[in-house]
């Protein structure tokens, strides 16, 4: 082969590289830039810390009182519904300050929240049969008040309770319900002789009862002692929605 033919062939040889380069080099730049065009990926962040709720009351007086307006207005067909909205559903969802703790019955028709016009987050509810204290019960309100802050226990029973009903009848019950009218059977005997209505009578007896198994609670009552904290009773009428105090 002469050198003519040699230099043509080497210069085709070349030309086919630089093609080659050259395409290949092309796909890589359409290959990144529809990389760069396609959309990316959302980068998670760390959601941003919500409000701090604030505490509904300030003092135990001051929470008793808020309970007592609330059920006013509820008796009276003019509840407020507060805190009830997605923007509290939002405020709390990270933390909780409940101004109040209720122990009450675990009775249908005895909605703590409702009878109260209270709303999310406000309200520290324990529902049992018979409103006892249970160490359960004992233990979920030490740590509502001690690390929640909540001002006021409120213990309440109300009209008609089935579990008050029980422990007066006496006999034999299935299953655990007999742990719940052994509970309560010191109170029916201290209210057996008092004139009245008898399970009413035995309904508020009852009530008494928990509110003095609550304060053998060290961490309640040093709260109590410290003037952090108040427990009080009440008794809900079924017939009109109303509460009163029982002192």
């Amino acid at each position: 082969m002469n050198s003519n033919n040699r230099q043509f062939n080497l210069s085709r040889r070349n030309s086919l590289k630089f093609v080659a380069g050259a395409i290949g080099t092309g796909i890589l730049a359409a290959r990144a830039g529809a990389e760069l065009a396609a959309p990316q990926p959302a980068i998670a962040e760390t959601p941003a810390p919500g409000p701090v709720p604030v505490r509904g009351a300030n003092s135990p007086q001051e929470a008793l009182q808020k309970l007592m307006d609330g059920n006013k207005r509820f008796v009276e067909n003019k509840r407020q519904y507060p805190n009830q909205n997605m923007m509290r559903v939002t405020e709390v969802a990270q933390t909780q300050k409940p101004f109040a703790c209720i122990l009450g019955c675990g009775d249908s028709r005895f909605p703590a929240e409702l009878l109260f016009d209270q709303g999310i987050g406000d309200l520290f509810v324990c529902r049992v049969a018979g409103n006892v204290v249970t160490p359960e019960e004992k233990g979920s309100l030490e740590f509502g008040t001690l690390v929640l802050g909540a001002l006021l226990v409120f213990v309440i029973g109300h009209e008609n309770c089935g579990a008050v009903k029980a422990a007066i009848a006496g006999g034999e019950l299935p299953g655990q319900i007999g742990s719940l009218t052994q509970a309560i059977k010191p109170a029916v005997e201290t209210s057996k002789n008092q004139p009245g209505d008898k399970v009413e009578n035995a309904v508020k007896e009852n009530v008494r009862l928990q509110i003095e198994n609550l304060k053998k609670s060290q961490v309640i009552t040093q709260l109590i002692q410290e003037g952090k904290l108040n427990v009080v009773g009440g008794y809900y009428d079924l017939d009109t929605g109303k509460v009163t105090m029982v002192s």
